[in-house]
C-alpha cells in the first residue's frame, strides 16, 4: 500500500499515453546538428590538425567554428581533408557541441586519403567521415576540440 502511495507521488504515469507523450516530448527537443570542416594535419608518432567549419542545426541554429585534434599513437604522414562532414547526436541545443571530445580512428591511404571518426563527449556523440588529399597510415588517439570561431 504504501508502495502504490510512493509511485503516484514521485511521477510514475498510470496511463501508457502519458508517459509515452513524455518520451515524446523529450525526443522533439534534440536538435539534429551536422558540421562541414576542413582540416589539415601532419604526424610523426603525435598527431596533430586544425581546421575551421560550420555547425548547422535543424532548431535554426548555426555557428562558424575552429577544431583542433592532438593525439598520440602509431602514426605517420600527413593529410588535408576538404569538404569533411560530421552528424551530432544527443545534443539539444548547439551550445552542447562545443569543447573537448573524445577521438579514435582509423585511417590509410596514399593519395586519397580516407578518414572516419566516432567521438563522444558526454550524452553528445559525433560521426566524422572525409576524404582527402596525403599520405598517411597507422592508428591515432586523443582530443577533439569544437570552438565558437571568434
Amino acid at each position: 500500500m504504501v508502495f502504490g502511495i510512493v509511485l503516484i507521488s514521485s511521477g510514475v504515469h498510470d496511463h501508457p499515453l502519458a508517459s509515452q507523450e513524455a518520451t515524446g516530448e523529450a525526443k522533439e527537443k534534440l536538435a539534429e546538428c551536422t558540421m562541414t570542416f576542413n582540416l589539415k594535419g601532419w604526424s610523426v608518432f603525435y598527431k596533430t590538425a586544425k581546421g575551421n567549419g560550420t555547425i548547422t542545426c535543424s532548431n535554426g541554429q548555426k555557428a562558424r567554428v575552429t577544431i583542433q585534434a592532438k593525439g598520440g599513437g602509431l602514426t605517420f604522414g600527413k593529410s588535408e581533408i576538404i569538404g569533411g562532414t560530421g552528424r551530432f547526436t544527443g545534443a539539444r541545443n548547439i551550445d552542447e557541441l562545443f569543447g573537448a571530445y573524445v577521438q579514435s580512428e582509423a585511417h590509410a591511404g596514399a593519395g586519397k586519403s580516407a578518414d572516419a571518426q566516432a567521438l563522444t563527449k558526454g550524452e553528445v556523440s559525433l560521426a566524422l567521415h572525409g576524404t582527402g588529399r596525403g599520405v598517411d597510415i597507422g592508428f591515432a588517439f586523443g582530443k577533439f576540440t569544437i570552438d565558437r570561431a571568434r
